[in-house]
């Protein structure tokens, strides 16, 4: 269990504190994720990965924890970021301004879009993988991801962001309304 949660906790850390924005509460969050795993690791049957599975349980405990807090707003929250030593400064502040409005554009988007963009492009699943993590077809993973970059392109235009290619260069998810989504 210990290897388990070393393996796993900064992806689910990152992953839930996307979803709920505060540090505190998805660090409560991945422990309940790791007390449910321990208590239902019988239940794992092995039909799909276990970061998958993982995955699938702090979704839900995420979505539990905001269906609770519906009435609080979640503020976007600044992460933040190590510089690169070789960049200069000038480049270094457009890059984090970048990465600001970028985060706060997927902040707007519909939650089910921003899971698939999260899902995708940060935690680097396939389609299926979200799919099955989602319980969603793969059909509506395609849908939403294509509602999700059209809706974000929108977004990033009205930002000031017009060449995603070229203005995201050095954030997480480069070329993200380009990017071809893998089966």
């Amino acid at each position: 269990m210990h290897i388990l949660y070393l393996r796993h906790r900064e992806r689910l850390f990152k992953f839930i504190r996307r979803l709920v924005g505060g540090r505190a509460i998805a660090e409560d969050l991945v422990s309940h994720v790791f007390l449910d795993v321990w208590h239902a690791a019988g239940a794992f049957e092995g039909r799909s990965r276990v970061s998958t599975w993982l995955l699938s349980i702090a979704r839900f405990k995420a979505l539990g924890h905001l269906r609770r807090r519906a009435h609080v707003r979640i503020d976007d929250v600044e992460i933040p970021e190590i510089v690169d030593e070789g960049e200069s400064p000038e480049a270094a502040a457009d890059r984090r301004k970048t990465n600001s409005v970028l985060r706060s554009c997927i902040g707007k988007l519909r939650l089910e879009h921003r899971l698939v963009i999260d899902l995708i492009y940060y935690h680097e699943r396939s389609v299926a993988e979200v799919a099955e993590i989602l319980d969603i077809p793969r059909g509506t993973v395609k849908t939403r991801m294509f509602h999700a970059r059209r809706q974000l392109a929108m977004l990033l235009e009205s930002a000031g962001i017009s060449s995603v290619g070229t203005n995201l260069v050095g954030t997480q998810p480069t070329s993200i309304l380009r990017h071809e989504t893998v089966d």
